[in-house]
């Protein structure tokens, strides 16, 4: 007499062996895998129970002797799955009716991970705008600046000297040895360069850039304004 296959199922499932034994913990994990495994994938993933991969093995074999699981050999190596005939297969209209009802919840998904997006930027945002306390902070330390520069506008309305003359001469001294190492160094390229350049074939412009030289006048720049704001310096200093 032959039975149907879910019988025989049922039958090997309640002589089914204890979720905490080895054969047990075995076959819950293949069937929660529901593919293809051989004996070291399984014995890799149960390292956790401290499972030795004889152990593993043992039960593997054992399971499959007993019809709890299916399995075929490859060679010398066994490849085991779950018997597939524990679980419900889906018809095509469940599976069009899984299918539409994985697009819409792929669509809350998305709106979720948009709606997540926008909270995270508006977070990063409040972040970087200033506490009150930093906003009071700053608030203080700009009145301070605008007094300091208020006394100093005071001071210079009323005729008062900021710089005194010794200040004014040190600096003036410092302003007028930079302007004069200016014009040596100015005068010394000169002389190298017309040394150089006196019988050269080469276009002066091109052998220039080729060197990475820039005049002055290249940079935006004048010795002669330099020395023109020393001597005003100087007949307004008489003046005073």
């Amino acid at each position: 007499q032959k039975f149907p296959a879910l019988f025989v199922f049922r039958i090997l499932r309640s002589m089914a062996p204890k979720s905490d034994s080895v054969e047990g913990i075995v076959l819950n994990f293949v069937n929660e895998q529901n593919r293809p495994l051989n004996s070291q994938t399984v014995a890799d993933f149960l390292q956790k129970f401290n499972l030795k991969k004889a152990a593993v093995q043992k039960a593997l074999d054992t399971l499959a002797d007993s019809g709890r699981i299916s399995f075929k050999e490859y060679g010398k190596q066994k490849i085991y799955i779950a018997r597939q005939d524990q679980f419900d297969i889906p018809n095509s209209e469940e599976l069009n009716q899984m299918k539409e009802e994985n697009a819409k919840l792929q669509e809350k998904l998305d709106e979720q991970r948009k709606a997540i997006s926008e909270v995270e930027g508006e977070i990063k945002a409040l972040q970087s705008n200033l506490t009150l306390e930093q906003i009071r902070a700053r608030e203080a330390n700009r009145r301070k600046e605008v007094e300091v520069m208020e006394d100093k506008l005071t001071k210079l309305r009323g005729g008062v000297t900021l710089v005194s003359p010794e200040e004014r001469k040190v600096v003036e001294g410092m302003y007028s040895d930079t302007i004069s190492q200016w014009r040596r160094r100015k005068r010394m390229f000169k002389d190298i360069w017309d040394a150089i350049t006196e019988n050269s074939p080469k276009d002066l412009k091109e052998f220039k850039e080729e060197l990475g030289i820039d005049y002055d006048e290249d940079v935006g720049v004048s010795l002669q304004s330099f020395c023109d704001l020393m001597q005003q310096g100087k007949k307004r200093a008489r003046g005073q």
